[in-house]
């Protein structure tokens, strides 16, 4: 988590801010050409008043999400992407809102759809923030403005209620909502609260209640509501996650599926690594749901850590045959191939523009670590001693847990496949010894990863490493033919 902002920061993130509230504001009065498209300059003239007071509100909540943001996460202040991220989402939902409201009907404006965006882009609390702002922007646009509602005052309160309520409710059951198919299923718990608050509003304000009041202003566009919401969500988010490089569980599944393209790239230049790599997702997605992170979010770490490999695959000891081109090199070439692929990781995740949190680990899983082997080797062809910086990662070192867990689970992988003797014991002597070098060097230093959590990583590592590599009955010699049958 970010403590402080520099200067440069500040000034971008206040900038973003202005700019965002501008681009609010001017889709606000925008919608006034959908509400009101044949007397709109008369609309104004007549209405300047109101609409200074929605400026001021606007002003006066982004306001205060700035100062929420400064004192709760500093990070999407940082980010002038994320700030204008959430202004965005704000502008097109009052968009479709206005058109909605317009042509459809009040009640079937989609209430939820902002909240199921934030809580896949934003976290629990942040979310829970955000909506709250829209829901109270969306109040004061439907008191003041007066293009939809004109005398039923009533309607602005329930929608209001719906979107915060129905937002509440979306937000915790999205956070668990892992398939598409879940996120249909949850229209309907939707529903819930947007029917018990339309009828606890629009009801009572009703004089003519009939049945068909009761199936289409109350129950249809109450349906309506919830459809809208769901199919926006579905339309939006992948435009979202592709433009903002987010990594929600629906795209974290499609970057680790077979048909991704580097994924697809690993398994056939580089075979080796992607075993490799499949089996560090495995361990990195059951030590992150250990210790209480993202499991998916590490098992999409654990498959692209190693991506970098696919410039030089074969200088890697995985995709290697019978021949060794290192040792034809020199140890300061050999270190140089080796180190670069923690770069060059990063580089082609970004030039597939995918979320930079991939290319943070690619870069960060080594740390600072020597590359033992080649100083080793350099030093028996030196006549004094070699500077080790010389023959080590260029780092930086993790800054994540999940990081963390990639740097200890890839080296854990990496070297249990060396033992001739794969018991527990010598498994988990082997990680607890992993770990230990690599905190003698400091390598979790930039992250905060505890002991505790450390000692949960090693037991979860060692579990899995010998359910993978498990011993197997020796089958004894003896040749089989039809005669025998």
């Amino acid at each position: 988590m970010k403590s402080q902002l520099t200067n440069k920061e500040l000034c971008c993130s206040i900038l973003c801010f202005l700019l965002g509230m501008l681009l609010f504001g001017t889709v606000l009065f925008a919608t006034l050409l959908i509400t009101q498209p044949s007397h709109i300059i008369v609309y104004v003239m007549n209405n300047v008043d109101n609409i200074a007071t929605v400026a001021v509100t606007i002003f006066v909540l982004s306001a205060i999400t700035f100062t929420y943001f400064w004192f709760e996460n500093k990070q999407v202040l940082a980010k002038c992407t994320r700030i204008l991220e959430i202004f965005i989402l704000f502008s097109i939902t009052a968009v479709i809102s206005a058109a909605v409201g317009t042509y459809v009907h009040p009640v079937a404006r989609p209430s939820s759809f902002v909240a199921m965006m934030l809580i896949m882009l934003f976290n629990r609390r942040d979310a829970i923030f955000l909506n709250t702002i829209y829901a109270i922007a969306m109040l004061v646009v439907d008191r003041y403005s007066n293009y939809l509602l004109t005398d039923l005052v009533y309607v602005s309160y329930a929608g209001f209620l719906s979107i915060f309520c129905s937002g509440i409710v979306a937000i915790f059951l999205f956070k668990s909502i892992k398939t598409r198919v879940g996120s249909v299923m949850s229209a309907f718990v939707l529903l819930l609260p947007v029917l018990v608050i339309n009828a606890a509003i629009l009801l009572p304000n009703t004089q003519n209640i009939t049945l068909k009041y009761i199936l289409t202003d109350f129950l249809l566009y109450s349906v309506l509501d919830c459809i809208f919401s769901v199919l926006l969500f579905f339309f939006l988010l992948p435009v979202f996650e592709v433009v903002f490089k987010h990594l929600t569980p629906f795209r974290m599944r499609e970057l680790t599926s077979e048909n991704a393209k580097i994924i697809k790239m690993l398994k056939n230049n580089a075979l080796g690594t992607y075993n490799h790599s499949v089996v560090v997702a495995q361990l990195a997605e059951a030590c992150a749901a250990a210790i209480g992170e993202d499991p998916e979010l590490a098992r999409a770490a654990g498959y692209y850590h190693d991506v970098g490999k696919l410039k030089n695959p074969e200088m890697f000891s995985e995709n290697q045959g019978d021949v060794n081109i290192h040792q034809q090199l020199t140890p300061e070439l050999s270190v140089d191939i080796i180190r670069s692929h923690t770069r060059d990781g990063a580089k082609l995740i970004k030039k597939n523009h995918l979320p930079d949190f991939l290319a943070d680990v690619a870069v960060e899983h080594h740390g600072t670590l020597p590359i033992k082997y080649f100083y080793a080797k350099a030093l028996k062809m030196s006549d004094g001693e070699l500077r080790m910086g010389s023959y080590s990662y260029t780092g930086p070192t993790p800054t994540t847990k999940i990081a963390a867990i990639i740097m200890v689970a890839d080296a854990s992988e990496a070297a249990t496949r060396s033992l001739k003797d794969r018991s527990p014991e010598k498994v988990e002597a082997l990680v607890k010894s992993l770990i230990e070098e690599r905190m003698n060097l400091d390598q979790f230093a930039d992250c905060d990863i505890t002991m505790r959590e450390l000692s949960i990583i090693t037991m979860t590592i060692v579990a899995q490493l010998t359910g993978v590599y498990h011993s197997r009955v020796q089958y004894p010699k003896l040749t089989v033919s039809n005669k025998k049958r």
